[in-house]
């Protein structure tokens, strides 16, 4: 089931866009209401199953359907002017923060999940980010360039969808276009009576055979994976609303991180597992902080952690909330890659995660290679 989305507008109202911006639905709302307010203006009709979309940037926001006109069918909407990459989105150096991009990616995710959970007649729902299995940044994007995304539904579960993306970057002098970035993502579909109850998922019409077995193995990885983190954290993986902002801030932190290690220019390579722990709650002050745990000879693996402390409550303590590992690379003039200044662990501790970050570093590599090599 392959979907090309809604229309993102992530600069014009403060990049605080949500799905019921897009919508043009009015942002007077907080983050929670405005999702589920555009979630019940689309509607839950079978019909919507199955039609392409697509998703870009508009910067002509009066173009997109009033709050009280019915949303366009998916098959028909066209995307008005794609948005131009913005000094203000990228680094000194003219690269887009992978912040801005892993926002782009996740919002895409929401809406793709929450029209196929929506898609029969049933309880309303909205679909929470459960977990970014990984994001791959492949090539760097531009100033001046115009950013394309596009999701598809590879697996559902009974409790859980899994959504595959793709970030395109297109030359708008030239018209060449380069894939940019491939995530992955969990969302988990949340009542809008309640957001403590999950509901089922509609199953996904696969479009050629072995797909669904496939996905079900990609599935018990990742379910897997979760219970490791459960164990290695002693806590839980919490499906989160609204999780752009707090993944943009995570990856700002990391490259700060990386930055003052190899003082060059450093962009995003790849995010891997971004897990949350527990929701975010109104009132908590949060605290973002990054540490490199590996070097290579070009990479550098920051894990970030995001901690939440209830200033209004006194009854909670402060709590873990999200955690993930970034690795980034330096840059020259050029765009080509630098060796970095290796890091040289002292404690026991350090010691240990510098070699847990080579364990996940060599796994990768091995990854790689293995998809590299011709199918015979």
């Amino acid at each position: 089931m392959k979907l090309l989305a809604w229309a993102l507008h992530l600069h014009g109202l403060g990049r605080q866009a949500s799905a019921c911006q897009c919508l043009g639905l009015r942002s007077s709302m907080g983050p929670r209401q405005s999702r589920w307010a555009a979630i019940q203006d689309i509607g839950t009709g079978s019909d919507l199953r199955g039609q392409p979309c697509a998703i870009a940037r508009p910067q002509a926001w009066s173009r997109l359907p009033a709050v009280n006109q019915p949303p366009p069918t998916w098959s028909s909407w066209h995307v008005p002017d794609p948005w131009i990459m913005r000094p203000d989105d990228a680094n000194v150096a003219g690269n887009v923060h992978g912040g801005t991009i892993l926002k782009m990616i996740e919002e895409a995710g929401a809406i793709i999940s929450t029209r196929h959970c929506n898609s029969q007649d049933g309880e309303r729902c909205v679909a929470a980010l459960a977990r970014v299995e990984r994001t791959d940044f492949l090539s760097p994007m531009c100033i001046g360039e115009v950013a394309h995304v596009s999701a598809e539904i590879t697996y559902t579960s009974r409790h859980s969808v899994e959504v595959q993306v793709n970030v395109m970057s297109e030359n708008i002098l030239t018209g060449t276009k380069k894939l940019t970035n491939k995530a992955t993502l969990w969302y988990v579909p949340l009542s809008l009576k309640n957001v403590d109850k999950v509901l089922e998922v509609p199953p996904v019409v696969y479009s050629r055979q072995g797909q669904e077995e496939e996905g079900r193995k990609r599935y018990e990885a990742q379910k897997l994976e979760r219970m490791e983190t459960k164990w290695r954290n002693g806590d839980i993986v919490q499906p989160v609303l609204n999780p752009g902002v707090t993944m943009k801030l995570m990856d700002e932190v990391a490259g700060i991180v990386a930055a003052r290690h190899c003082k060059t220019n450093i962009v995003t390579a790849s995010v891997d597992a971004i897990n949350f722990h527990d929701k975010i709650r109104k009132g908590c002050v949060i605290t973002i902080s990054g540490r490199m745990t590996f070097t290579s000879n070009k990479s550098m693996e920051i894990e970030v952690l995001v901690d939440a402390d209830p200033v209004v409550d006194n009854s909670q303590k402060r709590y873990r909330a999200a955690s993930a590992f970034f690795t980034y690379v330096s840059l020259n003039q050029e765009g080509r890659s630098l060796p970095v200044p290796q890091l040289v662990p002292k404690t026991e501790d350090e010691k240990k995660r510098f070699e847990e970050g080579k364990g996940r570093y060599l796994q990768m590599k091995a990854k790689r290679q293995g998809q590299a090599e011709p199918q015979p």
